[in-house]
């Protein structure tokens, strides 16, 4: 069975999430606060997505994200939230999640950007090398893996996938609709400034010096290249 962490401490979202999930075919595991959370990951570390929500008692969404994120890059993480202000998304993107959604939002919407996530998070891609050498990086395709100088870097299965487009096309600019697309889905409900903020994720991680990128270079009013 697929399962599904829902974190929500309002208990009529929380089933409502909860059936439709269930009319999908997921399994969920619910919690209430994000103690609560952190524990039935430890119990559940068969889980493949989580669903957080932002506002919590005790300790809120972001930072269960973080603590996720610290021992975990392989889950994939929405982020749910009541707020529509652009540094809420930015910041539930920038300490590891792969994507948010803003209530109210339908069910279909919901259970789409799940299935997209569980898609990518399940390793059920066959990759036709196992190696992608382009120094000082090598991707490993097999372990869905990053190395640069010979050092392992973390990286989100969405971070895996946007490097792996950038080193299948190297020096080809791709446009932010591309990257969207592939990455994401056609029939991804979200806006393109994910796309945005997951790069400068991403260049935190892999540039010598973020604010002068190297290896992720943009294209203006187009998208980005990968330069190495």
């Amino acid at each position: 069975m697929k399962k599904v962490l829902v974190l929500e401490d309002e208990a009529n979202i929380r089933s409502f999430v909860v059936i439709n999930l269930k009319r999908a075919g997921y399994e969920t595991i619910e919690a209430g606060t994000g103690e609560e959370a952190l524990e039935q990951l430890q119990r559940n570390p068969d889980i493949k997505v989580a669903l957080l929500d932002i506002m919590l008692p005790g300790i809120d969404g972001f930072e269960v994200c973080r603590r996720i994120r610290a021992s975990n890059s392989q889950i994939g993480i929405i982020m749910l939230t009541a707020r529509t202000q652009e540094m809420d998304k930015v910041t539930g993107l920038m300490t590891g999640a792969d994507d948010y959604v803003t209530k109210p939002f339908s069910p279909a919407e919901l259970t789409a950007r799940v299935d997209a996530l569980y898609r990518r998070t399940g390793g059920a891609v066959t990759e036709n090398a196992d190696e992608i050498s382009q120094p000082p990086f090598l991707l490993n395709t097999r372990n869905r893996t990053l190395e640069k100088n010979g050092q392992r870097i973390k990286l989100t299965q969405v971070e895996y996938a946007i490097v792996k487009l950038f080193m299948d096309n190297p020096g080809k600019a791709l446009s932010r609709e591309d990257i969207l697309d592939t990455v994401w889905g056609r029939d991804y409900f979200g806006e393109l400034k994910i796309v945005d903020v997951n790069i400068r994720r991403l260049r935190i991680k892999l540039e010598d010096d973020p604010t002068n990128p190297v290896y992720i270079n943009t294209v203006w009013g187009y998208g980005y290249k990968w330069g190495v």
